[in-house]
């Protein structure tokens, strides 16, 4: 996956419905969160991050891509989000794993509210 695919892929995840998250977080993914439970994996990490707004605005700086070995993406960012009057800022990480041709899922993500 090329730097621009990777960029729009973590976007995507920022502005999405429920489904998206059900499609593109691994069964297996590991996140670190912001807000309790603060520590999940697997379907409580789709359900720790279903309620969160489907962003209006989202803005990364400070990307780095990192691929340490062939079906395997780290990516880091700071983001500024924002819904309304609702605002979310943090440093984030997310591992992608290609599973197929083309098919990437969300394997490890965390914040850390700046």
């Amino acid at each position: 996956m090329d730097d621009e695919r990777i960029w729009s892929f973590e976007e995507s995840l920022w502005k999405t419905s429920e489904d998206r998250y059900h499609e593109k977080v691994d069964p297996e993914c590991v996140m670190a969160l912001s807000h309790a439970p603060n520590l999940v994996r697997g379907d409580d990490a789709v359900r720790a991050v279903s309620g969160t707004p489907d962003w209006d605005d989202v803005e990364f700086s400070d990307r780095v891509v990192s691929r340490p070995q062939e079906g395997l993406i780290v990516v880091g960012y700071h983001v500024r989000a924002r819904k309304d009057d609702t605002r979310f800022s943090a440093a984030c990480t997310s591992v992608y794993r290609r599973k197929g041709h083309e098919d990437w899922t969300v394997v490890q993500h965390a914040q850390v509210a700046t």
